[in-house]
């Protein structure tokens, strides 16, 4: 009984392992495409909102990610913040590409998703899914954190909601 018990814990962090090295635990994956650091940086008064990731093609083919979509959000739209005369501007964005065995990385002030109309209820500390939708018809699903607007990043403290957490000083 012992044995089997040391062998069923040794399997399952194995496995574990196995699929955190490949991506699986913690990330959204669907044939070849991985969506990982998923967060959105929430705005008051239903303003638009703006929705970064980092978009891994680890396929052998281009492939192109052509718009998203939210239950949460009545539009969604692939937008670019583009620098022209040091004016920055948001341009619509009809595809972007992303090279095989590469990674494309949605960042404030460059590539981002523009979730606009936002429906009652998004709040800092939630998790929203956003749905990515590829030319070759293919989608992925990702959860991505609603952040308070002063975030800058999946990793920045100062977009966390430490509301909930006792005990902890912000």
């Amino acid at each position: 009984m012992r044995s089997s018990l040391f062998l069923s814990r040794t399997a399952l962090r194995g496995l574990t392992a196995a699929a955190l090295s490949l991506g699986l635990l913690g990330s959204a994956f669907a044939a070849g495409i991985q969506v990982t650091d998923a967060w959105i940086r929430w705005l008051p008064a239903n303003l638009p909102a703006g929705g970064y990731a980092k978009v891994t093609n680890e396929t052998d083919k281009e492939v192109k990610l052509v718009g998203a979509s939210s239950p949460k959000y009545g539009m969604v739209m692939l937008h670019q913040t583009v620098n022209k005369n040091g004016v920055s501007n948001m341009v619509h964005v009809d595809a972007i590409p992303i090279a095989p065995h590469k990674s494309m990385a949605f960042t404030p002030g460059d590539y981002h998703i523009m979730l606009m109309q936002p429906k009652p209820g998004i709040e800092p500390g939630q998790k929203v899914p956003v749905t990515l939708k590829f030319s070759d018809g293919q989608t992925v699903t990702a959860e991505f954190e609603v952040r308070k607007p002063t975030a800058s990043g999946p990793g920045d403290m100062k977009g966390m909601d430490m509301d909930q957490m006792k005990g902890m000083q912000h």
